[in-house]
């Protein structure tokens, strides 16, 4: 697949396979389709900033370009690994770009093109790389200057997808890959493994920047415990300036010298910090005078470059600062200057499967540990759902090391059984967050032998909905107030076919389509809801904004955000200048009436005017 082709008189090193020029063509190809709302299936529809969108993933990837263009900070990918087993989309490429719109403006009985992939398939690879290719390109659109895309795969597609990763957001803004331990040794897999197979334990995070803007902001680190007690830790920060022994201190505090005492590790009448472990396992009194001292303790280390020259008398400390940064320098009694480093910078909460408060490392790029998740993971969200699922302590520690989107929109392409979705609230709850999700799901079917199916899901997108709903909902449960602004809420929408009848147009061309004049040109089947969203996708308006509906002069009104957008969308003729200027007086900076609402054409010719009149500052637009 990795060739280097001649291209005129250049060679230039890229991947290739049959099928790409097709995959860039449908990335670029317009979509003929709209974002239909479902109130049912939503939860506070009209407050929630959450969306949920059901549907073909490139089609809501289409659909999203004009409104969030730059504004996604952090987009999780979590697509079929291609195993050999597993449905991927079947982007159909045989058709030009008229015929395209024609299709797709049709009804699609067949669902939405989802195949299996079999590994004997002789374009097993290129049919997965012409799926994924698209798709990645047209995400990089939607993030922000400073976001991030998190990619996960196992080794069947990791070096291709890379390549394409590569390819879309260039190599120099690749970060690393993440190694996550799924699994262990054990079980079925000992027996290969004492057969001398090399098992699998990881699978793989590809984790790349939009820009280098990303990298202006500095990254969390994630820390990972350590059982064990650094003994270099052993000197105490004495408040008069002197320096001290930890070893004493424990020994001279009256609890946890009884228990020193207690558990016979005393010798010779003090307490060696050899034996701290063993006192740590024991005691809870020597437990909390570790974590109530963290800045008193401290180990010796080298100083810093721009302290060279400081002359301390040795016995004693002194603060220094340097690079936005505190230290304490001493001197030891061979002259040497040195600098003590509080306990406080490595022992902390730490992110394991069970954080715990102790000492601590930071993770790099091998991330263990994750296996002991994977026990609980099928049921996590209350949701039986086993196929693929990742751990919401996964998504959620992505998150804070990227430490980009406490107040931004988080992006799901592959939405599966909701895992994302659950991360985003929990993180909201912990850092009180303002984290919105967009999760976008194919109404794919379980497999019939699945838990799923058994429990009566129609569709994984259905049970991804109801997973959402039991995790906002225990999660409400769990806090101490309900009064907490967390929003546990979504709003449903699903793709479907364009509201507008016998009219072939897309969300970049509705600038130069004359909807004035387009008369009956609505399916009747679609309601103002409907119109509603269909405006707001052409107009680029954010689809989570608050709707309200108000009546006025007994006509229901749509507010979005206040005065965002206007909308009325009565199709009976009773538009009348009356209520056009009552109208005019929410200055909405946007406002749209249904062509066949006016009460005669020479209302219709007159909003503009009257709105120039009351409103200079609004745009006027006719459905």
């Amino acid at each position: 697949l990795i060739e280097s082709l001649v291209e005129g008189p250049q060679e230039r090193y890229h991947l290739n396979w049959p099928g790409k020029r097709e995959a860039l063509l449908t990335a670029n190809l317009p979509v003929a389709k709209t974002l239909r709302p479902n109130r049912e299936e939503s939860l506070n529809f009209d407050a929630t900033r959450n969306i949920f969108i059901e549907g073909d993933n490139l089609d809501a990837l289409k659909l999203l370009q004009e409104t969030y263009l730059g504004r996604v900070k952090l987009i999780y990918v979590d697509p079929p690994y291609n195993t050999g087993g597993d449905f991927i989309y079947e982007d159909d490429f045989s058709e030009d770009a008229d015929q395209y719109l024609i299709r797709s403006n049709q009804k699609d009985n067949q669902g939405n093109r989802l195949v299996a992939n079999s590994d004997s398939n002789g374009r097993f690879h290129s049919d997965w790389l012409t799926m994924i290719y698209p798709r990645l390109k047209l995400a990089r659109n939607l993030l922000a200057e400073d976001g991030v895309i998190f990619v996960s795969i196992d080794d069947n597609e990791s070096a291709n997808l890379k390549h394409i990763l590569d390819e879309v957001f260039g190599e120099g803004n690749f970060i690393d890959t993440i190694a996550v331990e799924m699994s262990t040794t054990s079980g079925p897999k000992t027996v290969n493994a004492q057969q001398g197979t090399i098992v699998k334990n990881v699978e793989f995070v590809h984790v790349y920047r939009k820009s280098a803007e990303f990298d202006k902001k500095p990254h969390k680190p994630l820390l990972d415990g350590i059982d064990a007690y650094d003994t270099h830790y052993s000197i105490w920060l004495n408040e008069d300036g002197t320096l001290g022994s930890l070893a004493d201190q424990l020994l001279s505090d009256s609890q946890v010298g009884e228990d020193i005492r207690r558990y016979g590790l005393v010798e010779r009448g003090r307490f060696s910090l050899k034996s701290i472990d063993k006192l740590l396992a024991v005691s809870e009194a020597a437990k909390s005078f570790i974590a109530e001292n963290l800045k008193k303790i401290a180990s010796v280390d080298r100083p810093p470059v721009s302290a060279a020259g400081k002359i301390i008398q040795p016995g004693r400390w002194e603060s220094f600062e340097t690079d936005h940064r505190t230290y304490f320098l001493t001197t030891l009694e061979n002259g040497t200057l040195r600098a003590l480093i509080p306990l406080a910078l490595n022992y902390r909460m730490s992110d394991d499967y069970r954080p715990r408060f102790g000492r601590t490392v930071i993770r790099g790029d091998l991330w263990k540990g994750f296996h002991q998740d994977m026990g609980n993971v099928a049921r996590e969200g209350g949701i039986a759902f086993a196929n693929g699922k990742k751990p919401v302590r996964l998504i959620k520690q992505l998150m804070k090391w990227a430490d980009n989107n406490r107040d931004g929109i988080v992006l799901d392409l592959f939405a599966g059984s909701g895992t994302t979705a659950q991360a985003v609230m929990e993180a909201n709850t912990e850092d009180e967050g303002k984290r919105r999700f967009i999760m976008v799901q194919v109404a794919e079917e379980p497999d019939p032998k699945s838990d799923a199916a058994k429990e009566g899901y129609a569709s994984i997108a259905e049970l991804s909905r109801e997973r959402i709903r039991k995790a906002g909902a225990s999660l409400l449960l769990n806090l101490k107030s309900s009064d907490n602004g967390v929003d546990v809420g979504f709003r449903c929408l699903k793709i479907d076919t364009s509201n507008m009848a016998d009219t072939y147009y897309v969300p970049d061309s509705i600038r130069q389509v004359d909807l004035v004049n387009a008369v009956n040109n609505i399916k009747p089947d679609r309601t103002p809801d409907d119109l509603l969203f269909q405006v707001m996708l052409d107009w680029g308006v954010d689809l989570a904004l608050p709707i309200a509906k108000q009546a006025i002069q007994g006509k229901d009104v749509f507010l979005v955000d206040g005065n965002a957008l206007a909308a009325c969308f009565d199709a009976h003729g009773g538009v009348d200048e009356d209520f056009v200027k009552e109208l005019a007086k929410v200055q909405p900076l946007r406002v749209v009436f249904r062509d066949a609402g006016f009460k005669d054409s020479a209302i219709k010719i007159n909003v503009e005017q009257i709105f120039k009149l009351l409103s200079p500052a609004t745009e006027v637009k006719c459905i």
